[in-house]
């Protein structure tokens, strides 16, 4: 079985500066114009035969728990974040009330 060759992008420039590809047909007509940026993002996010290929369940479910890791650890983050903010509140209302009192005698 003969593989499909792979089409190739011709790269130019828009009038606005932006990198493109051009994608071409047999016959070597324009078929299709992208944006390198948009076009480089899909090739990023597209998985190759072989990652589909490799990616076990044991990998998937190491992944899984590392993400669920994670999710903890963000959220114990914003919980202390959280504390310290209203333990600087706290504090600022006891000093201001402090000056005040202060102020008074």
């Amino acid at each position: 079985m003969a593989t499909k060759k792979k089409a190739r992008r011709t790269v130019m420039y828009s009038s606005g500066g932006k990198k493109l590809y051009a994608v071409r047909d047999k016959t070597g007509k324009f078929k299709d114009i992208q944006q390198y940026s948009r076009a480089h993002r899909m090739d990023m996010a597209r998985k190759s035969k072989d990652e589909v290929a490799g990616a076990s369940p044991v990998k998937k479910a190491a992944k899984k728990a590392a993400k669920k890791v994670a999710a903890k650890k963000t959220a114990a983050r914003k919980t202390v974040k959280k504390a310290a903010s209203k333990v600087r509140t706290a504090v600022r209302r006891v000093v201001k009330a402090a000056k005040k009192a202060a102020k008074k005698k």
